[in-house]
């Protein structure tokens, strides 16, 4: 299974980005899909979660500003973030919680995508 992460860049605070996320490969059961980010020094940090029946929880810093979603297909993942701010800034990461098989579960990860936000 392969994630591939798009959409980060460079924005000034009040900006608006949206990332996309793309699951390819041997994909039996999508389960939950998320968007983590972390900084230098700091530990990864959940940002935002949905799951295959699109209940979806985020972290309390950016309620209200960032919203997460999912394709019909169930294999590609955005998340539309507005009102951006300097804390924002940090490497986003694309995580899956995929059945590659009836008998296998496990994480996959994208590689991380760059949002710098400008004060």
């Amino acid at each position: 299974v392969q994630l591939q992460a798009s959409g980060g860049g460079l924005v000034q605070a009040g900006g608006s980005l949206r990332l996309s996320c793309a699951a390819s490969g041997s994909i039996f059961v999508m389960h939950s899909m998320a968007w983590y980010r972390q900084t230098p020094g700091k530990q990864r940090e959940l940002v935002a979660r949905i799951s295959s029946g699109g209940s979806t929880d985020y972290v309390n810093s950016v309620k209200g500003r960032f919203t997460i979603s999912r394709g019909n297909a169930l294999k590609t993942m955005t998340l539309q973030m507005n009102n951006l701010k300097s804390e924002d800034t940090a490497v986003y990461y694309c995580n899956a919680d995929v059945s590659s098989d009836p008998w296998a579960r496990r994480d996959y990860w994208g590689q991380g995508t760059l949002v710098t936000v400008s004060s």
